[in-house]
């Protein structure tokens, strides 16, 4: 399996929702969680799963004019050999922010922001045998890293949301190029 199941991916709908709500909105909520750039708009968000060793981590996809970000319901925690548990980070080239593992034990959430300009290809993937638990969105960056993305309530609107939001950043940047 890739993901989750569709039930669990509609209760991280549910209280990605209520979270925005006592938040001030999904602008509000986004802005809140990452450093945006005064023009920077965002367009959409969706409750999905980043695909990690660990296993998938729930959390919020976010498309901006500027960039595809994603931020983790809570920390990552494993226990460790000794028993104790223990924060670990996901990092992975310069696309995902410092976590974890403070003195005294505070902790973040997982944070990955992909610039629109580092994104070489997006790949929607859905499997034959089994679509609805299967399905994933594969996000490729111009030095080759990978992310991939699953459990979304409505796969099929994500991935036109996401590539449309990189086509048309392309689009914007060439006009400006030329």
């Amino acid at each position: 399996r890739s993901g989750s199941s569709v039930s669990d991916a509609a209760w991280g709908k549910v209280n990605l929702t209520a979270k925005a709500i006592t938040k001030g909105g999904f602008d509000s909520l986004f802005k809140k969680i990452f450093a945006t750039d005064p023009n920077e708009k965002l367009k959409k968000a969706f409750a999905c799963y980043l695909s990690t060793t660990t296993g998938p981590v729930a959390g919020t996809l976010y498309l901006s004019t500027a960039r595809v970000a994603f931020c983790s319901d809570r920390p990552l925690s494993f226990v460790a050999p000794s028993g104790q548990e223990t924060w670990t980070y996901y990092k992975d080239s310069g696309f995902v922010t410092q976590l974890y593992g403070e003195p005294g034990g505070f902790c973040h959430p997982i944070k990955v922001m992909i610039p629109l300009s580092d994104i070489a290809t997006v790949y929607p993937v859905v499997m034959k045998e089994n679509p609805a638990s299967e399905s994933y969105i594969e996000v490729v960056t111009v030095d080759g890293h990978d992310f991939w993305f699953m459990g979304f309530v409505k796969f099929e609107k994500a991935s036109l949301e996401l590539l449309n939001n990189v086509l048309d950043f392309n689009a914007t940047t060439e006009r400006v190029a030329a």
